[in-house]
């Protein structure tokens, strides 16, 4: 890509983004006094192994420690402290379960046995984990769980709606882990990568309450022509399947913090902007929709700017965060390659037919996009002249759901590999 300043100023936003999420920097004030008795770790989630390694660094070298996390295959960091390590670190496969999940899961719930008064357990809890932690419900096997998230990644539900589903679909989400913990006293510390930050949508609740029902679980699955065993279907029309409420007697000892969101990233990335000379405006840190029309919305946005300086003046950084979504037919899931990242950037070239002076970078915060190898992506005003000097059909590419491939080509990948953390998807948009 052309114009190395722009791009580079995109990169380094993201990769300020990133760092502002990172566990050994969020999650150390968080962290309680040692307890009288036992400290048990539990958790899951593509960040969870990194959370587990600040926090043992940090945890008194002559107080108990214990416990069990899953993260994703690759997604485990370097030691940082000496020594035996105290919490396990189990790696399973996401975004659809596996065996090793199922027996992380079991592990995990084992290491919560004997539990007394004086004990703490401390959850760490971030995106990814509905996936990582699998316990089916009873009748249920793990080729049903698997089943289950092939249908949701493939049926274009939001976030919001998958994990209502997963958590009334789940013998441990929806707050039921929280059960396993009484009656030692329960710590949760979350990093959010959910639209809104709610406590329950990251890595589906597992250990706090839920708001929703098995009837709004039903309405998803109706919306969204979901298949479900008709044992299943008759267990959540009768209710037998509800997640645990607020006010269950399982949340009496428990408290819950927000270490890291969305929104701290953007406003990390807007102070570097603002002090690299640029104006810098945060749209959102919850844009949804179909990555197709999110894209074409953040094109709108900049041409709007670059032309009449319309709704900010130029030049200028725009921010934005949030999960879009990707709805994939059979063809597209056996050959396409991508994201959500990439398919919105290609959708965004392509709305703005190479207007002159916008470049735009969207890429996963967990440095996986999708089915690719890459975090994301970055286009500019060249994109889509240079896509067509090697031969590439941009539309033809975008129709079948292979970003992937079209940015590789390019060379306009933004590769980092497993960043340990995962706040949602990152965008920036500069319009000079």
């Amino acid at each position: 890509m052309n114009n190395a300043s722009e791009a580079a100023l995109l990169r380094r936003l993201y990769e300020v983004a990133v760092q502002r999420a990172q566990p050994a920097l969020v999650l150390p004030a968080h962290l309680p006094d040692p307890p009288k008795g036992r400290t048990v770790v539990i958790g899951a989630g593509k960040a969870s192994g990194a959370m587990a390694r600040a926090l043992d660094a940090r945890w008194p070298a002559d107080k108990p420690l214990s416990g069990v996390v899953i993260t994703r295959y690759g997604h485990v960091p370097p030691r940082e402290a000496s020594g035996p390590e105290r919490i396990a670190v189990v790696e399973a496969a996401h975004p659809v379960p596996d065996g090793a999940g199922l027996l992380g899961t079991q592990h995990l719930m084992g290491a919560l046995a004997g539990l007394t008064e004086d004990d703490l357990v401390i959850a760490l809890i971030s995106g990814g984990g509905s996936a990582l932690l699998t316990a089916p419900i009873p009748g249920w096997t793990l080729q049903d769980e698997q089943n289950l998230h092939r249908q949701l990644l493939r049926c274009g539900a939001g976030i919001t709606e998958m994990n209502t589903v997963r958590r009334h679909l789940s013998a441990i989400k929806g707050g039921r882990l929280a059960r396993l913990c009484r009656p030692a006293r329960l710590l949760t510390l979350a990093i959010s990568d959910v639209p809104g930050d709610r406590l329950e949508d990251i890595a589906s609740g597992p250990t706090v309450p839920d708001p929703t029902s098995c009837a709004d679980t039903l309405r998803i699955v109706a919306q969204h022509g979901l298949t479900l065993p008709p044992p299943v279907m008759a267990q959540l029309t009768a209710g037998e399947l509800e997640s645990l409420k607020p006010g269950d007697e399982a949340f009496m000892r428990h408290s819950a913090h927000l270490i890291a969101t969305p929104q701290d990233m953007l406003e990390a990335a807007a102070r570097t902007a603002r002090e690299a000379g640029w104006q810098a405006h945060i749209l959102s840190d919850r844009m949804e929709g179909e990555a197709r029309d999110v894209g074409k919305l953040h094109a709108a946005l900049a041409m709007q700017v670059a032309r009449h300086q319309q709704p900010f003046q130029g030049p200028c950084v725009l921010l934005s965060g949030g999960e879009a979504t990707v709805t994939l037919d059979e063809q597209a899931v056996a050959e396409g390659s991508g994201g959500r990242c990439s398919e919105l950037l290609l959708s965004a070239a392509l709305a703005l037919q190479g207007a002159s002076g916008i470049w735009m970078l969207a890429a996963d915060t967990d440095g996986i996009d999708g089915m690719s190898e890459a975090a994301g992506a970055l286009i500019g005003p060249d994109t889509l002249q240079r896509a067509h000097a090697m031969g590439l059909d941009a539309r033809a590419m975008l129709q079948a759901h292979d970003s992937g491939r079209f940015f590789a080509a390019l060379g306009d990948q933004i590769l980092t590999g497993p960043t340990f953390t995962n706040v949602n998807d990152f965008r920036a948009v500069l319009i000079s």
